[in-house]
């Protein structure tokens, strides 16, 4: 034995299998992470680790029968004695650590590590009757939901699936573009009773299938084909489920057939259809309908609950329906305390309902937990860490929702204004160009970047553009009824006055009852246009009317800081200048910048307005100095262009404001 040790020692063996090893170890490391990037098969790194192995015991006796020396590769001169059985002792030696390192060690190498990340494609209906394409949606919808449950998973979200309906997947295309690495695709036949589900899932990187299944049950079996489904998901992609996770994937939203699919229908309408109030109220009436069907349904309440808060904050701003969203998220906590969408709702009901941003927290932290793949729970988390002043923790929370959902603009259009409110015009400009790539012919797209660019450099052309864009594209009432009150405010901006009353007038009034803060912007913007054309008769009788309006919406909301600060400015153009100057205070009260750095600026910058109708410049300039050196809406470049701060052009404290600034920027 001491005598082969030797051997070996003198045939320098032992540096060359150092030197393998080493070798071996780096090439096994870096093919691990290029094979995948260069989408190679999962066969080929097998290939060449199965060659490594082999090559270990060769290495040895090539290392034992020659050796380098300065002439060339020599053979080693060998001693008589044992020589057959020392070459015998090598290669088992050699055979046997490739065994070790294959069996024990090199496992390991191979294991790579597994992205768990999916996205569940829009399932394509084949049932006879194509009105029950809304019930293959919510069979895709459900599946999705249960996965976006497990922490261990990346999910990416409902919005950024539902472009790819209708369409032959490209998986790979489709796995790039949102981020993941697989797809599940699959199919869905109702006839009477009987669902039939067929699923698949798909490597995105490689295209291989990964699993695939098919399920042929009754329709009260359909919770758990989904239940099932994701659990064989979870477990294709060695996705871990914690106890918690498991048994809500497991808990049926109903028992009654006709109340899921009311619930899906209503479900659809609100999440494709948020800017039309028509299609808001259809979804209004399905998910009473699945209410009524069953009391219990905890899951429809709560969404119910969230659709009246969205109504509340976007289109009806009454009590009426501030207590209806409350009602209906309190009796689907009783039902269930720790469904994740109960809780989601009552933090939208104390966020839009009470402006209460530390219960709304609460309330969004507990729903997170609970979705960590809903994008939505990140998106409302955000919105309410910018009005607390966090705003890089804001920024990071919007961005993880546009991370779950990839295609979704709203996302979008909300990280962009935190760049905006932070003046980062460089980003702002790229994520809502980012969101016009996702949709090229949105309304909120382009209305954010025309404010950007105003807001930036004075640049109305931008506004000019957006118009063009949008004019030919089919519209809800209310889409074009915002279009027309941009195409207003930018004329007022251009100063040709003539043009933007006309716009303003050529509003009806029958389809602006349904939205009252536009019908009193609508006598706002007239009655503003001729006083700029001297028409103070015609100004005052448009001002008084919006007055009315206003003093009306106050009555079913006293607490409202966006209907005081817009009366303070009609009282002030109406030269009612201590009610005016009252009615500011009051609104900057309700909504100061200590309790909301979103939007109480908007608040502070609407009083520094009245201040300046009324004559008050240094005390409108003083305010406009604040919101320059903090985040908010006001700029240099704005301030220059909007004509509402004409009255401060001349005083040598505001050009000395506009200079002190720009040279900051």
């Amino acid at each position: 034995m001491k005598t082969f040790v030797a051997e070996l020692q003198r045939r320098k063996v032992y540096r060359v299998a150092a030197a393998y090893i080493i070798a071996a170890g780096f090439i096994i490391q870096i093919g691990s992470a290029v094979f995948p990037a260069w989408e190679l098969p999962n066969w080929t790194f097998r290939l060449v680790v199965v060659f490594l192995l082999i090559g270990f015991p060769i290495s040895l006796i090539l290392a034992w029968a020659y050796d380098v020396t300065p002439q060339g590769i020599r053979a080693t001169p060998a001693p008589g004695a044992h020589r057959r059985r020392n070459l015998i002792a090598l290669i088992a030696i050699g055979v046997v650590a490739s065994a070790i390192a294959g069996f024990l060690i090199l496992p390991r190498a191979l294991a790579r590590k597994i992205d768990k990340s999916i996205a569940v494609l829009p399932f394509e209906n084949l049932s006879d009757d194509k009105e029950n394409a809304y019930f293959a949606d919510g069979i895709q919808d459900d599946i999705l939901t249960n996965l976006s449950k497990i922490a261990d998973l990346k999910v990416i979200s409902r919005t950024s699936v539902m472009s790819y309906r209708g369409k032959t997947p490209n998986v790979r295309e489709i796995g790039k573009t949102l981020g993941v690495s697989s797809i599940l695709e699959g199919s869905v036949r109702r006839e009477g009773n009987r669902v039939r589900v067929n699923v698949q899932l798909i490597n995105a990187t490689n295209d291989e299938h990964l699993w695939a299944n098919n399920y042929d049950r009754n329709l009260t079996d359909v919770f758990a084909i989904q239940t099932d489904l994701a659990h064989e998901i979870a477990d294709a992609l060695q996705a871990k489920l914690s106890p918690i996770e498991k048994a809500r994937m497991e808990r049926k939203p109903t028992e009654n057939g006709e109340a899921y699919l009311a619930f899906i229908q209503a479900h659809n309408l609100f999440d494709s259809s948020i800017e039309d109030m028509e299609r808001l109220k259809q979804s209004e009436q399905l998910y009473a309908r699945a209410i009524e069907l069953d009391p219990k349904f905890a899951l429809a309440l709560a969404r119910y609950s969230q659709l009246e808060s969205w109504i509340l904050h976007t289109f009806d701003l009454t009590p009426e329906r501030r207590k209806k969203a409350r009602a209906l998220a309190e009796q689907a906590l009783q039902l269930q305390p720790d469904l994740p969408e109960a809780h989601l709702a009552m933090g939208f009901s104390r966020y839009y309902g009470d402006n209460d941003f530390e219960g709304a927290l609460k309330e969004f932290e507990i729903a997170q937990r609970g979705l960590p793949n809903e994008a939505e729970a990140y998106l409302a988390i955000g919105a309410i860490q910018r009005r607390q002043g966090r705003w890089s923790e804001s920024t990071a929370s919007l961005e993880k929702a546009a991370s779950l959902s990839p295609k979704d603009s709203w996302v979008l259009q909300n990280l962009a204004l935190n760049h905006q409110m932070l003046r980062d015009f460089d980003a702002a400009n790229k994520t809502i160009d980012r969101g016009l790539q996702l949709n090229p012919t949105g309304v909120g797209l382009w209305e954010i970047k025309s404010k950007l660019a105003i807001a930036e450099k004075g640049d109305l052309s931008v506004s000019e553009k957006a118009f063009q864009t949008v004019k030919s594209m089919p519209m809800n009432n209310e889409s074009k009824l915002r279009i027309a009150g941009a195409r207003a405010d930018i004329f007022l901006l251009e100063r040709k006055y003539k043009e933007g009353l006309h716009e303003a007038e050529s509003l009806p009034d029958d389809l602006l009852t349904s939205i009252p803060a536009a019908l009193c912007a609508k006598y706002y913007l007239i009655g503003f246009a001729r006083k700029a054309l001297h028409d103070e008769a015609g100004a005052r009788a448009a001002l008084l009317k919006a007055k009315g309006l206003l003093e009306a919406q106050l009555k079913q909301s006293p607490d409202s800081p966006d209907i005081r600060i817009q009366l303070a400015k009609v009282l002030a153009y109406l030269g009612e200048k201590d009610a005016a100057l009252a009615e500011a205070r009051r609104a900057t009260d309700l909504l100061p910048e200590s309790k909301d750095a979103f939007g109480g600026p908007e608040i502070t910058a609407g009083a520094a307005e009245v201040y300046c109708i009324v004559g008050e410049n240094s005390r409108a300039i003083e305010l406009l100095d604040g919101l320059l050196g903090r985040p908010s809406a006001v700029t240099v470049q704005g301030l220059k262009a909007n004509p509402v701060w004409d009255p401060l052009r001349n005083d040598p404290q505001f050009q000395a404001l506009l200079n002190k600034h720009s040279a900051k920027t």
